[in-house]
Order: structure tokens, then C-alpha cells, then sequence
């Protein structure tokens, strides 16, 4: 009877840990935030940008997105994207000062743009692409600010601002970096094109070699887990067999 306690107390303890491990394994970050995708832009140039909208809630639905541009960096140039299912509005106020653009005056700018009709259902998030610029060459970073609006009326404000070397704050704002021409992904690099190709087909080789080599740890894998299970089971036949001879004996 004890051996028999044990092999359950081992059982259960196997069995809660599997589960525990499962646990943390699906486990994923609780809440995601309102951001700029990519998150940099060569400064004084155009970016094709999107926001990324996750939906936090698992009982409503995000049926709206309200995105204010940075007022003191005004954008003259801000075409969105169609998104399949959302109708999008783009207002435009009056600048202050006119800025000259492709050698003619604007006096104007877009200062918001809303997307509604749509849903983001949870679990689920939505990117909301737009073409900008001119961006400026004076500013580091744009800071937007979003409103995301769900179904059940709640409004989560995107719009705390981010400090340096502070704590995150609840709901920070989208936040579009801005960097030196040529400092951004993919630009401003030269490449010389033979050497290129020499790199590439050092990579095929070195990916097929992977491959081959991941076939066989992959095959080996599956022989030792076969073999495992074959083990298992002869131990488990010999536990059976061991205690009906004890019994026979005590008999």
C-alpha cells in the first residue's frame, strides 16, 4: 500500500506540474499599448506609418480610434490608408504661420484624424496606416495622442507623456522618433552587390547545413522518444508482474 501512495503522490505532483508549466508557457503580457509602427522616421523626409491598436478588453469590442498629431510640429501632408470595414475622417485647421511646401504656401495642416464603424473584436488588434510629411527636422520625436473607444462607451486615453529614465506611465502616448537621414532601417547604406551575392550563398549553404543537420537531431529525437515510450512500458509490465508474484507469495 505504500508503494502504491507514492506512485500516486508522484503522479499528482507530475500532473500539477505540467500544468503549471502550461500555465506559463500561454501565459502573455496582460495589456499591450497604443503605438507607432516602425517607431522611427528619417527626420525632414515621408513615412509610411501605422498605428497599432490592440483590443485589452475580453467583453467589448474597439469601435473607435481618435488620433490628435502633434500641434507643435504640424504635418501638411497626412493620407490614411483604407482600412476594409472603417470610415475615416481627416480634419485640418488653420496654421499660424504659412509654411512653404514643393514651392507653394500652406496655410493648413491636419491637426486629427478619426477612424469609426469598424470593429476590433478582443484578442484581436488593427494596424490604421497613414502616409506623412513633410516630417520636421527640428524635433527628436512626434508625440500623437489616441483615444480608443469601445463598444461598452469606455474611452482609454493614449495620451500621458513618456519621461526619460522614468517609469512607464499608465498610458503613454504613441510616440514617432525621428532620426538624422540615414540613421533609420535601410537608409542611406551602400552595398556592394558582389559581395552581396557571396554572403547569400553563404547563407543558402550554411541554411541547408542547418537543415540537414536539424533533420538529423530531429530523427534521432524521434528513435529516443520511441525508445522511451518502449521502456516505459516494459517497466510498467514488470511493476505489474512483480506485484501479482508478491501476492502469489503472501498467498
Amino acid at each position: 500500500m505504500t508503494s502504491i501512495r507514492r506512485i500516486r503522490a508522484a503522479r499528482a505532483s507530475l500532473v500539477a506540474g505540467v500544468t503549471a508549466g502550461g500555465l506559463l508557457l500561454f501565459a502573455g503580457p496582460a495589456f499591450a499599448h497604443v503605438s507607432v509602427q516602425p517607431g522611427t522616421a528619417e527626420k525632414g523626409g515621408y513615412s509610411t506609418i501605422a498605428l497599432k491598436v490592440p483590443n485589452e478588453k475580453d467583453n467589448a469590442s474597439t469601435v473607435k480610434l481618435e488620433l490628435t498629431l502633434d500641434p507643435k510640429h504640424p504635418l501638411v501632408s497626412v493620407m490614411p490608408q483604407a482600412v476594409p470595414g472603417w470610415d475615416v475622417k481627416v480634419e485640418k485647421t488653420k496654421l499660424d504661420k504659412p509654411v512653404q511646401m514643393h514651392g507653394k504656401s500652406i496655410d493648413e495642416a491636419v491637426s486629427k484624424v478619426t477612424w469609426t464603424g469598424g470593429k476590433i473584436e478582443p484578442g484581436q488588434f488593427q494596424q490604421f496606416p497613414l502616409s506623412v510629411g513633410q516630417l520636421p527636422t527640428d524635433a527628436d520625436e512626434l508625440v500623437f495622442k489616441a483615444l480608443q473607444t469601445y463598444s461598452d462607451d469606455d474611452v482609454v486615453r493614449w495620451i500621458d507623456p513618456s519621461k526619460p529614465g522614468g517609469e512607464e506611465p499608465e498610458h503613454p502616448a504613441p510616440v514617432l522618433k525621428l532620426v538624422a537621414k540615414g540613421a533609420a532601417a535601410g537608409g542611406g547604406d551602400h552595398h556592394d552587390d558582389a559581395k552581396d551575392d557571396k554572403k547569400d550563398d553563404k547563407k543558402v549553404t550554411a541554411t541547408a547545413e542547418e537543415k540537414k543537420s536539424d533533420g538529423g537531431s530531429d530523427t534521432t529525437a524521434r528513435v529516443l522518444g520511441v525508445v522511451g515510450i518502449v521502456v516505459g512500458a516494459a517497466g510498467a509490465a514488470f511493476g505489474v508482474l512483480a506485484g501479482r508474484r508478491r501476492r502469489d507469495s503472501a498467498a
